[in-house]
C-alpha cells in the first residue's frame, strides 16, 4: 500500500516500517484505504493513502530505526485519522534534514482543516528554504490549486469567525509565502487557433 509513496530503492526501508507498524499497532491490519493521494514527481507517479487508521507506536520503538526509515515513519503517519498524530510526526519530519522525496506529504497536509497544524507547519517553513516545496507544487499545478481552494473552503466553513480576514490567516500565507501559490497558476492556456 505505500510501495508508490517512496521511491523504489527505499523499498526495504518502507517494508521495515511497515513491518514495525504491524508489530506495534494495537489495530495492527494493515488493510488496504479506500482513497489515494496521486502526484507526480520528477516524471514518476507517487501514490499514497488519503488516511491510514493504525494506533500511534511507541517512541521507544521508533527510536530503533535509521534516520531514513523514521522519515519514512514520520510520511506513513502524517496521513493519519487522528490530527494530533499527523502533527507529532509532520513536526518530527519538518524539524529533520527531510529527503525530497518526504515533500508530497508536508504538501498534502497543508490543504487540511486542523489550523493548529497549519500555524505548526507555516511557523516551521516560514524561515526555511522551500525552494524544491515550490518546485513540486508548480510539478503538480493543478492538484496544487485544487489544494489552494480546498484550505479556502475550509477556512470559510471552520476558521473565518477566528480569522475574518483571508488575508493574514495562516493557511494563505503558509500557501503564498512557503508552498509558491499564485494566482497565475490558476489561469488555464487558452487553445491556439492556428
Amino acid at each position: 500500500m505505500f510501495d508508490q509513496g517512496f521511491p523504489e530503492q527505499l523499498k526495504e526501508d518502507v517494508l521495515a516500517v511497515t513491518r514495525l507498524i504491524a508489530n506495534k499497532s494495537a489495530n495492527a491490519a494493515m488493510e488496504m484505504p479506500e482513497q489515494f493521494i496521486h502526484y507526480v514527481h520528477k516524471d514518476k507517479a507517487i501514490q499514497f493513502p488519503y488516511r491510514i487508521y493504525y494506533a500511534d507506536i511507541p517512541d521507544k520503538a521508533a527510536a530503533k530505526l535509521s534516520p531514513q526509515q523514521k522519515m519514512i515513519l514520520h510520511c506513513i503517519y502524517s496521513r493519519s485519522h487522528d490530527g494530533l498524530i499527523r502533527q507529532k510526526h509532520l513536526r518530527c519530519l519538518l524539524q529533520m534534514d527531510y529527503e525530497e522525496w518526504a515533500i508530497p506529504y508536508i504538501v498534502k497536509i497543508c490543504d487540511e482543516y486542523v489550523v493548529e497544524i497549519l500555524e505548526m507547519v507555516y511557523g516551521l517553513l516560514k524561515n526555511q528554504d522551500t525552494t524544491e516545496i515550490q518546485r513540486f507544487c508548480l510539478e503538480n499545478k493543478e492538484s496544487f490549486c485544487r489544494s489552494y481552494s480546498r484550505m479556502i473552503s475550509y477556512w470559510n466553513e471552520y476558521h473565518r469567525l477566528n480569522s475574518p480576514d483571508f488575508q493574514q490567516y495562516v493557511g494563505r500565507k503558509l500557501f503564498r509565502e512557503c508552498l509558491g501559490y499564485k494566482k497565475s497558476m490558476e489561469l488555464k492556456t487558452k487553445p491556439s487557433l492556428h
